[in-house]
């Protein structure tokens, strides 16, 4: 029998399941508490029988580590196993004293995308909303205390294929009076995935990026197959309507391949896509994967191709290349035995 998962449920959805079965709601903080924080409350602050009544009927268990690697730099990446022994990786990156935590929302990914280890592996399943909470706080519970992690949702997996159950997880993760991540420490990264694109009016208002890597159709089908059937021109179209905070803009995430999408015609392109629009573009020098064909560019190259794109007055940065020694950056998640080669446990 498969029960509904304790970490998949908001403060709002707690008061409901009291309430239903004559609870008072005065044992709501009490509740949340213990179940996120320190289960020696329940026995102070609730009855036996709610006690029992709740883990009887629901699922209170985390995700497993089967595995942690650790790279030079500090990234810890977590083989993170579920109930049905499916796995996916987690991945913590260390940046100035504190932790973004990058969470996957499907075993494996059915987009196909030609840069990316994780796309190799196909789709397995999506995961609940309750597993990708879980990731999180199995991440959070091994630093051992200090500031919530930040997080990425650009693990293994397309967000926007399995949208209802990660808009459901950022609302408990967003909670205050559960786990309390802001919104703006949180970033969703989609390939353009239309259908799940229509939800992202629903979510709270976290920061979008786009896997855009060239801003021509053709190019880009080569590298994100699914641009073929949702092609670039209606995806921008889509973002133009999402509602943006003050300050907040999209991010265009874009992969620098050697010989492919640094030339001067792609710093035109990139103009004329991105001028007008309330962007910053994120270069990520590609992080080569087994089997994969492409070419990281140099350092100089990456800085002339920078160079470029601000004289052209767009907003840019360079992602720095964090846990590369164990495959755990941008586009190298994959569940095998390869992927644990480095691991220390």
């Amino acid at each position: 029998m498969n029960f509904t998962s304790a970490y998949s449920l908001t403060q709002l959805d707690w008061k409901a399941v009291l309430s239903s079965r004559g609870v008072s709601t005065n044992v709501l903080p009490f509740w949340l508490d213990g179940l996120y924080k320190n289960r020696d409350l329940w026995a102070r602050h609730v009855s036996p029988k709610i006690i029992e009544d709740l883990t009887g009927s629901m699922d209170f268990d985390l995700p497993e580590i089967s595995h942690v690697s650790e790279a030079s730099d500090g990234t810890i990446k977590f083989l993170i196993r579920f109930k049905d022994m499916m796995e996916v990786e987690t991945v913590l990156i260390p940046f100035h004293k504190r932790f973004t935590v990058c969470l996957s929302t499907q075993v494996g990914c059915g987009m196909n995308c030609s840069f990316c280890y994780t796309g190799t592996q196909g789709l397995k399943r999506n995961l609940t909303a309750g597993e990708i909470v879980g990731q999180y706080l199995v991440a959070r519970n091994y630093l051992k205390g200090g500031a919530n992690p930040s997080i990425v949702f650009m693990g293994q997996g397309e967000p926007l294929h399995n949208a209802m159950e990660v808009l459901q997880a950022i609302k408990v993760l967003n909670d205050r009076s559960i786990i309390g991540v802001g919104e703006r420490q949180m970033t969703l990264s989609t390939v353009g995935y239309l259908p799940g694109m229509s939800a992202l009016k629903d979510f709270p208002r976290i920061n979008v990026a786009l896997s855009l890597h060239s801003p021509f159709e053709d190019e880009r089908s080569q590298l994100i197959p699914v641009n073929g059937k949702f092609p670039l021109k209606d995806v921008v179209a889509a973002l133009d309507e999402l509602p943006l905070l003050k300050r907040q803009f999209i991010t265009f995430e874009y992969l620098l391949i050697r010989n492919f999408n640094m030339s001067d015609r792609h710093v035109d392109g990139l103009g004329e896509l991105l001028g007008e629009r309330p962007a910053i573009m994120n270069l990520i020098p590609f992080n080569p994967f087994p089997g994969s064909n492409w070419e990281r560019p140099s350092t100089e190259e990456i800085e002339a191709f920078k160079e470029k794109l601000v004289a052209k007055k767009i907003r840019v940065m360079v992602r720095t290349t964090k846990g590369s020694d164990i495959l755990a950056a941008c586009g190298q998640l994959k569940v095998n035995k390869l992927a644990r080669k480095n691991g220390t446990h």
